[in-house]
């Protein structure tokens, strides 16, 4: 990996792309810190400092995605996750909505077109998430009700209310815009994989003040021990994130006027791990919403049920808990590669073209046949992302309740981080192997 970053700072263009992401990094990471109109910066960051770990449960996966901005309430404070929200409602629409899947289907300008969609549903949600989390931050819950002697959103500034929670909105959501837009530049201008690039920014930025934050907890000794299983853990996943199962494929030759056509031989790569993080995502939403519920009931006087969600669905360290989660993620894996991968599509464009598997009858027999291997190698990937997922909680049980608010190596950060690195690299190497060809061309 580092030979690939060095031979690319060797070749002029590549080095003005790295260059490039690099600053729309920056750019990116001082909108993270700076605060928007109307949020007292001050009493911010007393009331971080006054929680434990510095983080709400129910919103720790999102805090995490916008690199410890939202519960700042920083100009990107929503960070990349309506821009993920979007995509992932438009993918799972395609299958629902047939003009959505005949634009799939029509290539490069289909896209574009999904893509014009999917940026006006995320301005959309942005502004339906900006005026949620603004008014959990009013009402103090977005900090579990701990912060009433520093207000958020200081009411005696001279300035009408609801003027300044208007402008509050308007500029988180016009900060979610300037996110999209700067993955963009990174994917047409940078290294590419832009929203991927400023999603592991947004991980990494956290991880030197968190995992300080368990030295200082546990100490030196706890602190290495969690360190060296992390880097098991992420070894781990770079051997299962880059393991696949090649499904050979040979194409017949064929006569199109006086030339001959086909006669290679190819294959069809299937990951491991086809889903990625998007189940991950998923289960931990799900898990939220009990948690969210719990902030609408009576905190002074809990009910049998609201007591039984606290202890089985709100904490991490409950056997109940880890056990919908780990079921969650395996029943979404399984959901989002049936709707990602479409073995009898696949079939037929194969015999569209003259491919097929050798010994397995193009059409029906071809679809069954990927149908089945997929449906085996999707199994390990599913228990393999249920298993990384849940391990962090049993690093919650393993430390303490403080840990547990504030560990940086979650599951989902692992995920995220290798797989945005391992494909980051694989770009590069990419765009190096192409100069390489043309100068031995020349």
């Amino acid at each position: 990996m580092l030979s690939a970053f060095l031979s690319a700072f060797r070749t002029p263009d590549l080095r003005k792309k790295l260059l490039f992401t690099v600053g729309i990094i920056a750019v990116y990471r001082l909108g993270a810190t700076l605060p928007s109109p109307g949020v007292s910066y001050a009493n911010v960051q007393k009331c971080i400092d006054s929680m434990e770990g510095g983080s709400n449960g129910v919103f720790n996966l999102l805090n995490l995605f916008s690199g410890g901005a939202l519960l700042s309430l920083s100009v990107f404070a929503l960070g990349i996750m309506p821009y993920i929200t979007a995509s992932i409602i438009l993918q799972l629409l395609t299958v629902v909505i047939p003009r959505l899947e005949q634009l799939r289907k029509e290539g490069q300008a289909g896209q574009a077109k999904i893509t014009q969609y999917t940026r006006y549903l995320t301005l959309g949600l942005g502004v339906l998430q900006a005026s949620a989390f603004v008014a959990l931050a009013r009402s103090g819950q977005l900090f579990n009700n701990q912060c009433d002697q520093w207000p958020i959103i200081p009411q005696s500034t001279g300035i009408p209310d609801w003027l300044t929670l208007t402008i509050l909105v308007m500029t988180m959501t016009a900060g979610t815009g300037m996110v999209m837009w700067l993955g963009e530049l990174i994917t047409d201008r940078g290294v590419g994989n832009g929203m991927s690039v400023l999603i592991f920014t947004s991980i990494a930025a956290r991880l030197p003040s968190e995992g300080w934050q368990i030295k200082q907890t546990k100490g030196w000794g706890w602190f290495g021990l969690v360190v060296l299983l992390v880097l098991v853990v992420i070894t781990a996943v770079v051997f299962i994130e880059q393991a696949q199962r090649r499904i050979p494929v040979q194409y017949a030759k064929r006569m199109i006027g006086r030339r001959m056509y086909g006669g290679t031989s190819t294959y069809i790569p299937l990951k491991v791990n086809q889903a990625g993080v998007i189940p991950v995502i998923f289960g931990s939403s799900l898990l939220y919403l009990p948690q969210l519920a719990l902030q609408f009931f009576d905190q002074n006087n809990p009910g049998k049920t609201q007591a039984w969600i606290q202890n089985n669905l709100a904490d991490p360290t409950s056997p109940i808990y880890i056990t919908v989660y780990f079921l969650l993620i395996i029943f979404f894996t399984y959901f989002y590669v049936s709707i990602t991968f479409n073995p009898t599509e696949v079939a037929d464009n194969m015999k569209k073209y003259g491919g097929f598997v050798p010994g397995i009858r193009p059409g029906k027999p071809t679809a069954e046949y990927l149908d089945f291997i997929l449906s085996r190698i999707t199994l390990p990937g599913a228990f393999y992302l249920a298993i990384i997922s849940v391990l962090p909680n049993f690093f919650f049980i393993w430390l303490d309740s403080q840990a547990y608010v504030n560990f940086p190596f979650g599951g989902t950060a692992v995920l995220i981080m290798v797989g945005v690195g391992l494909e980051t690299v694989k770009q590069i190497e990419s765009q190096l192997m192409q100069r390489n060809y043309e100068g031995f061309l020349r």
